[in-house]
């Protein structure tokens, strides 16, 4: 990578930020450090046994119950 992935987080955080990542993920260090980066209020969800490209079309391990909780909370009902 070109760009420091944490450059920005502070323009991000302190808004609400939910990352959600799948266990085994080769990627899963981002979402950990931008988490242990991030101000509250934050979320890491860690979706057991799934990699990083089984969160974009199995519906089954997608957590559209915590994305719709999250906006709720955070964006308004």
């Amino acid at each position: 990578m070109n760009l420091p992935i944490l450059t920005y987080i502070a323009e991000i955080s302190p808004r609400p930020i939910l990352l959600i990542h799948g266990e085994k993920a080769h990627s899963r260090y981002f979402s950990e450090t931008a988490f242990a980066s991030a101000a509250e209020p934050k979320e890491l969800m860690i979706i057991p046994g799934a990699t990083h490209t089984d969160l974009y079309d199995q519906v089954d391990i997608i957590p559209f119950d915590k994305l719709t909780s999250f906006f709720q909370e955070h964006l308004g009902a």
